[in-house]
This record gives structure tokens, C-alpha cells and sequence, in this order.
């Protein structure tokens, strides 16, 4: 008999276990001390997948919310942390531990609406692979998570159509979180927004079906993003996008985030850590962490600017990476940007 968990064992024999990973000492850290105007926010893909897709990682997830709580009772811990394959409890329990008063989650499993759908859509759709889990449903939910340290006065979740999916991430109910926070000595909140896009490799099909489902979350990426952000608010979007090095998917992301513009015209994003590069005071020094980051091309901080503030990206850290032999305790690295927000 079909189940739902036949999916399940297809994605194990594919994917593997991950072994148990220890803590260790940080490599960089936030600069979160509280200042006007000043903000810190990290993203990080924490791999909380559920087994029998991953195992062991229990551990590892403890210890990412001990190590935000370690950076916390120095002082030096990102105001916000988005998250992404928060799936599990232990992986939604990081911001708990990490001691962040205010934690709001991404679209629930059963959260969908598909509006209409294009001829193409249902072309793509009526190809919808079973063994590949992409007409089961969804099993879990969006494991999108943003941890806060300041208020968080109004938020906004949407999923991805159903059928906006390719492969195994269909079984994920994957889409947008985006909050606005109330940032000490700003008069506008400051918008965050997170997402995880559609894999290439790790979802298991043809590399042009998963780039389908890729441009069709990227679009209704952006039109969230016209739909739901208040042009008087600066806006960073952090999370795992997914772009890789591939010339196709750079091209449908970039185009699409850079094609969005606020009323004065300006462009509205730009890369937090790269920016950090070019900033003398950036604190990263083209560390070897960081340059694999930009080169895997798969998680990103985009600024861009309020009404009347501008973002700038003062500095880097990356405490969930692998130098002084730290570790990473996922299969990404966990990154932080300092923005400084200055009146236009």
C-alpha cells in the first residue's frame, strides 16, 4: 500500500545520516551591543529535518541554541535570527533556549492557497512525480523561524502554491515569513523577511523541473514582497535561497530582487556580507568562511533601504563556521550582518 512514509524511505537511502557534532569555540562574533539605530541579524539553514531524513542531530541543534546563549551572556548575540529546516522540536526550541523574547513561525503544513493556475502550471503540475514525493502532500511544515530580541508589531506568512515545488522539497511547505520589528532609535520598523527556496541537486529530479519550481517561487516571491512590504521601512531579507553557482538560477533571482525598486527609484538590494568586504571596518577579512558562503551561493542577506533610512552593512560574523575549528553543526554556515541604519 502507498504511504506516507514510503517517501520517507526513498529520501533516506538518498540522503544518509549525518553524524553527532560537537560544540566548539566561535570563530567571529555579532557586534550586537545595543546602540541607536544599530541592528544585527543572522540567517541560518540549522538542518532540524526530521528522521528518518536526518539523524542525531538532536544534539547539534542543542548546542546551536547553547552557543546563541553563550554569545548572549557576553553581550554579542544577533538582535534577530532567521531560520530555515526548523522542522523539528528541537530545532524550534533553539530560540527558547537562546533566550530571544519574541519567535514567530512560517506557514503551518495545511496552509495553502494556489490561486489560478497558468496552462503551464497544470502542465507541470499533472507531471508530478509520486516516488519523488511531489503528489503526497505536505508532511511538515515551513520550518521558517524569526527570533527577536525587540518587538515584533505586525508579521505576515504566505506559503508557495502546491504546486510551486519540485522533488522531495514538495513534501515541506515551504514560503515566506516576513515581520516588522520595532528597532530602538527608529521611527519606522525595520522589515525582516526569510524564505527557502526550492533545492536543485537535494530535491532529486531533472534540473529543469526543479528550476520550474524555482522561478515560480521566486515570483510569487516578489510579488509578496510588492503585496506586503511598506516602502517607509528598510528591509533585509535573510535566508536560504538556494541560487548555487548555476548561471539559470542566478539570473532568476538576481534579476528578480534586483528588478524591485522603491518609489524614489532606488535600488532596493544589495548583499549584506559582500558589502562587508568593501567596509574597512567590515571585520571579516575576506575570511575563508566567508568566501565559502559567497561562493556556494545558497544563503544571502538582501538590504534595502526605508523611506528614510538607509541600511548600511557595517560588519560581519560567522559563529557557526569552521574557523579556529569550530563547528558548524549544520550543513550550512550560520552568519551575521551589523547594519547601521542612517536618515536619508
Amino acid at each position: 500500500m502507498r504511504t506516507r512514509n514510503c517517501w520517507i524511505l526513498v529520501a533516506f537511502s538518498l540522503l544518509g545520516a549525518s553524524p553527532p557534532l560537537r560544540s566548539a569555540p566561535f570563530d567571529l562574533e555579532p557586534n550586537s551591543s545595543v546602540a541607536p539605530e544599530a541592528l544585527s541579524v543572522m540567517t541560518y539553514n540549522v538542518k532540524g529535518l526530521p528522521w528518518p531524513v536526518a539523524w542525531g542531530r538532536d544534539g547539534a541543534l542543542e548546542a546551536i541554541g547553547q552557543r546563541l546563549g553563550q554569545l548572549r551572556s557576553r553581550g554579542r548575540q544577533p538582535h534577530i535570527v532567521a531560520l530555515q529546516e526548523a522542522f523539528t522540536d528541537e530545532a524550534k526550541s533553539i530560540g527558547r533556549a537562546a533566550g530571544y523574547a519574541h519567535i514567530v513561525t512560517g506557514p503551518a503544513a495545511d496552509t495553502h492557497d494556489d490561486g489560478a493556475l497558468s496552462a503551464d502550471d497544470r502542465r507541470f503540475a499533472a507531471a508530478g512525480s509520486w516516488i519523488k514525493g511531489e503528489t503526497q502532500g505536505k508532511f511538515v511544515d515551513s520550518g521558517l523561524q524569526i527570533l527577536s530580541d525587540y518587538p515584533i508589531v505586525r508579521m505576515r506568512r504566505a506559503a508557495f502554491p502546491s504546486y510551486a515545488c519540485a522533488g522531495y522539497d514538495c513534501l515541506a511547505n515551504k514560503g515566506v515569513l516576513l515581520v516588522a520589528v520595532a528597532v530602538p532609535g527608529v521611527r519606522v520598523p525595520v522589515e525582516i523577511l526569510t524564505t527557502h527556496l526550492n533545492s536543485r541537486h537535494a530535491s532529486g529530479v531533472a534540473d529543469d523541473r526543479s528550476l520550474y519550481a524555482y522561478q515560480r517561487q521566486v515570483a510569487f516571491l516578489r510579488r509578496f514582497v510588492a503585496i506586503y512590504h511598506d516602502p517607509a521601512s528598510p528591509l533585509i531579507m535573510a535566508g536560504d535561497f538556494n541560487m548555487g553557482p548555476r548561471a539559470a538560477r542566478r539570473s532568476v533571482l538576481l534579476g528578480s530582487v534586483r528588478g524591485l525598486s522603491n518609489d524614489r527609484g532606488r535600488a532596493v538590494v544589495r548583499d549584506g556580507l559582500s558589502s562587508c568586504f568593501t567596509n574597512p571596518a567590515g571585520g571579516i577579512a575576506q575570511s575563508a568562511d566567508a568566501k565559502w558562503i559567497l561562493k556556494r551561493g545558497r544563503d544571502w542577506q538582501f538590504m534595502s533601504d526605508g523611506e528614510h533610512f538607509v541600511l548600511n552593512a557595517m560588519h560581519a560574523a560567522i559563529p557557526f563556521g569552521r574557523a579556529s575549528g569550530a563547528d558548524m553543526l549544520s550543513d550550512h554556515m550560520g552568519f551575521s550582518v551589523d547594519y547601521r541604519l542612517n536618515h536619508s
